[in-house]
């Protein structure tokens, strides 16, 4: 085994001993992905989402994501084919036969569903719904198709079909001085010089004229802008034949997702929340329901006060139902449970298993329910014995399985790992003999330059065992020294490794320019169960700061990093541990903080993820014990220790964290004369670095490596 060990790493390493080329910061457009992998009831065919990245019509400088429908067959010798080519297709589900796709492409502004035969032909339009469609999903004897759409709720308040008899909602409008009878637009007529009704008319106008944002909602901040509307997800039935009315499954204000149908077709699994009562915004719960697909005789399976049921899955016989449960906490890894479908909460058998899963799938016999967890820096596949309740690991941690399917012994997935951020595999039931059927990446990439991670361990001041990663420079040469840059995750409950696409061509970018890259999952990072996910709750800024500077500093202990040229950069919740680890250590040359949350109190109000504040802090900035300790944790409340050359960067449209906290600590610093400066990217969301413009994506990297190279050259 050692010896194969050494054959395996040194295949790995055959790209950075014999390739040529470093990878530049362009070679992120090069990157194709994978998602929604999907296989014919038969097994013999596999449709998935090809992403790629584009010239934007004729300009030089700016680029375009275009995704597109492939097929390939699952006999190990089939090549992939492209099946989409017209706008971005998306979302593609299997008619029952095998013999045709449903897939969600736009048209006239809207997402729409559209039929493709596989006998040959251009796609059909199957909907022309007002609202859009999106989210197929067959009916098991292939007649219908069931779809969502996003409905505004002022609408919904006038629609006779949805909202029957018109009714306003039962919970509260929330707007101060008024009864639910104010959910309707005033008749009067529109005068600002009128009586009282004529005014509120005047002012509605100029709500529908974006002369006004008006806000009662709790959370108001979207991804990218402030939002005073708000809208309701319905679900309706289609039949297949072109031209056909949709008619409505779901209707009124209640909060439900449906999840499939059951096996006969007669009936709907639903997750979410049908208390009326409450304005939904404030429900934390989740149950599960099933009802009739005509939406009548509606009957909660699962549900309890202070408890989230979600990720509902039907075995395919119909008897069995496959989800997570737990408590509402953010900070928290929610049990898997199985228990047969006209059960209850007695019936539950608990599956031990102290990771976060998802992506539920049954095996066609029912011996197995698969799943995907992140865990240990990969994101395994892994299945339970639904006869033992064993859980069984099938894939390695040194790579991370996105979508994938099964059907019988045929199992199609996407993977993840140094080699290439996305490829499809194919392979048994059981994740053996898998082949690689795609070569999206891994062609350009055996050109390259690529420096190997290498995995290593230590115990921390709790008694927890932490994982970091180290690698080398490209160009590494032992006896010589190298800057290093330490790489920090956000979350805080994220989780990096090998597994992990996001940070792929960011790690070798670096290391290709001659930099080691150092990045660990401290406490408090998801992929290492409860305790380590719950170990930073009231500690965001000195516990993890301990965990990523140990494993810095071990690194160091190697002998090959320059102490003298250190460097750290971080997003979200990152951005904020860099800004408190260069207001307590004095170590960098330099630091970069992206997208970055500074002073708790603030975020609690500007950011839409301010459910954190409560969830990690116990409690408000109102009170007094919670406010201490949002004050202690704040790096902004330290900023006059901050010397170190710091880059700030934020997107002009990041809702999430807000900017308004970067602003403050740049001006701070400013004053303070400390040598900082601050970028902003417009309209930038959080997602920037991710999925956002890929010229500012490009520019957020090169901006970063230049800022540090003007202090380590």
């Amino acid at each position: 085994m050692k010896n194969v060990t050494w054959v395996l790493l040194l295949l790995l390493q055959a790209p950075v001993l014999f390739a040529q080329e470093p990878v530049k910061v362009t070679d992120m457009l090069k990157i194709k992905s994978i998602s929604s992998v999907n296989l014919s009831n038969d097994g013999s065919k596999a449709v998935y989402s090809l992403t790629s990245i584009e010239p934007d019509g004729e300009s030089k400088t700016d680029y375009k994501y275009a995704s597109q429908l492939w097929l390939v067959g699952t006999d190990g010798t089939s090549a992939p084919r492209q099946l989409t080519s017209k706008e971005n297709s998306s979302q593609a589900a299997w008619s029952p036969d095998g013999k045709t796709i449903a897939f969600v492409r736009a048209a006239d502004g809207r997402p729409q569903i559209f039929l493709l035969s596989l006998d040959g032909g251009e796609a059909i339009q199957l909907t022309k719904y007002k609202y859009g469609a999106s989210s197929p999903k067959w009916s098991p004897d292939g007649k219908q198709i069931l779809f969502a759409a996003s409905i505004p709720a002022k609408d919904l308040l006038k629609d006779s079909l949805l909202n029957p008899g018109k009714a306003v909602p039962d919970f509260p409008l929330e707007r101060p001085g008024f009864d639910n009878n104010n959910w309707l637009k005033s008749s009067a007529k529109a005068d600002p010089d009128g009586n009282i009704e004529e005014v509120r008319a005047w002012l509605d106008n100029n709500v529908t004229d974006r002369k006004a944002t008006l806000l009662n909602k709790l959370n108001f901040q979207d991804e990218a802008n402030i939002n005073g509307g708000s809208s309701i997800t319905h679900y309706f039935l289609v039949n297949i034949t072109a031209g056909s009315t949709p008619t409505p499954v779901t209707r009124g204000f209640s909060r439900l997702a449906i999840s499939d149908f059951t096996p006969d077709g007669n009936q709907l699994l639903l997750v979410g929340n049908n208390d009326v009562s409450q304005n939904p915004e404030r429900i934390l719960e989740n149950e599960i329901y099933i009802m009739n697909k005509d939406g009548s005789k509606l009957r909660k399976v699962l549900g309890e006060k202070g408890k989230s049921f979600s990720g509902p899955k039907l075995s395919p016989s119909g008897k069995l139902l496959a989800f997570t449960y737990g408590n509402t906490s953010f900070v928290n890894v929610q049990a898997l449970g199985i228990m047969p479908v006209n059960g209850n909460e007695k019936d539950i058998i608990t599956i031990p298993f102290d990771r976060t899963k998802g992506s539920f799938t049954w095996s066609n016999d029912e011996k197995y329910l698969y799943f995907t967890a992140q865990s240990n820096g990969g994101a395994p596949l892994y299945r339970v014995d639904l006869k033992t309740k064993k859980v069984e690991q099938l894939t390695d941690y040194n790579g991370g399985i996105g979508s994938y399917d099964i059907v019988n012994n045929k199992l199609v997935y996407s993977r993840t790992d140094i080699s290439s951020p996305f490829e499809l595999y194919l392979a048994d039931a059981a994740a053996k003999n898998a082949k690689r059927i795609t070569s999206l990446n891994t062609e350009w990439i055996s050109n390259k330059r690529i420096s190997i991670p290498e995995k290593k361990t230590f115990v921390n001041s709790k008694g927890l065992t932490v994982e970091y990663w180290v690698m080398k420079p490209a160009n590494f040469e032992a006896g010589k020294k190298y800057p290093v840059v330490l790489e920090i995750h956000g979350g805080p409950s994220a989780m990096w490794g090998p597994g992990e696409a996001s940070m792929w061509h960011e790690y070798q970018f670096f290391c290709s320019k001659g930099y080691g890259v150092v990045y660990c999952n401290p406490r408090g990072s998801g992929g290492y169960g409860q305790e380590f996910l719950r170990a930073n709750v009231e500690d965001w800024g000195a516990g993890p700061t301990s965990d990523v500077l140990t494993s810095l500093d071990k690194t160091i202990a190697e002998g090959w990093a320059d102490t003298a040229k250190l460097v750290v950069t971080g997003g979200s919740y990152a951005g904020y541990l860099v800004a408190w680890i260069i207001s307590h250590d004095q170590r960098f040359k330099a630091a970069c903080s992206q997208r970055g949350v500074y002073e708790l109190n603030t975020f609690f109000g500007e950011g839409n993820a301010w459910r954190l504040v409560p969830n990690y802090f116990g409690g408000y900035p109102w009170e007094p014990k919670a406010r201490e300790i949002l004050d202690r944790e704040s790096p902004f409340n330290y900023v006059q220790n901050i010397k170190t050359p710091y880059i700030i960067f934020h997107g002009d449209n990041d809702r999430r964290t807000g900017f308004v906290q970067s602003e403050m600590m740049y001006r701070a610093l400013k004053v303070l004369g400390r040598p900082v400066e601050y970028v902003r990217h417009p309209g930038g969301t959080h997602e920037l670095t991710r999925s956002g413009d890929n010229r500012q994506r490009m520019d957020q990297m090169l901006r970063t490596w230049e800022f540090f190279e003007r202090y380590i050259r």
